[in-house]
């Protein structure tokens, strides 16, 4: 076979496994889809979250003769819960600017003040939640307390879930360092956890703050 007829008979495409070569010559690898995912994802937990806030606006004034928010909420427990997720929020604002210094140490120790809040946070909604079924206010006495219930545990258990996550990316953070792939989860964590800021801050106005006015 001559070198022309070798030519013609090799398959078109790149070779199998190989990186893309621009016209530099220079390798070009293929931007991580983490990105574009987790904005997805963020997308369909907006339409979870919206759907729990129509349902409450919906049955949020439906008592059926038992207790109202006024009879049942605490203003300033309710603040001091809002507070620590809130504060949350801004150590693990503190993280980033020290993981982008390369400060690994640092940044641990910003994450780990960040799950501290986060544990306050769920701890003291465990309270509340407990407290609320001892007294008789259970998910099942209105549909007032139902869709409460179903809005305020959904957003925990994502919280849960951030706390999960972060202890998780800790260790990650720890064994590897802040190299590139710790990075992006990092910053996806961090849109994920902020996520979570804003709509509790829906759920402090809209659920607890206008039915105590």
């Amino acid at each position: 076979m001559t070198p022309r007829d070798a030519e013609l008979a090799l398959p078109d495409g790149p070779a199998p496994h190989a990186h893309a070569v621009g016209h530099d010559g220079a390798e070009h690898h293929h931007a991580s889809p983490t990105p574009i995912g987790f904005w997805i994802y963020l997308m369909s937990d907006c339409i979870i979250f919206g759907a729990l806030f129509a349902t409450y606006a919906v049955l949020g004034g439906s008592y059926a003769g038992g207790p109202a928010p006024k009879d049942l909420f605490e203003p300033g427990f309710v603040a001091i819960e809002t507070a620590l997720l809130l504060i949350s929020s801004v150590t693990f604002g503190v993280a980033m600017l020290q993981a982008e210094k390369r400060k690994r140490d640092t940044t641990l120790m910003w994450l780990a003040v960040t799950g501290l809040f986060g544990a306050g946070f769920i701890g003291m909604e465990l309270y509340e939640f407990r407290h609320l079924i001892h007294i008789g206010a259970g998910p099942d006495r209105s549909a007032f307390l139902s869709s409460f219930f179903a809005l305020v545990a959904t957003h925990g258990l994502h919280v849960t879930g951030g706390i999960i996550w972060l202890v998780t990316l800790m260790a990650q953070i720890r064994m590897h360092g802040l190299i590139e792939a710790n990075m992006r989860r990092l910053s996806t964590l961090s849109m994920f956890w902020h996520f979570l800021d804003l709509v509790w801050i829906g759920v402090f106005s809209f659920v607890y703050l206008v039915r105590l006015v």
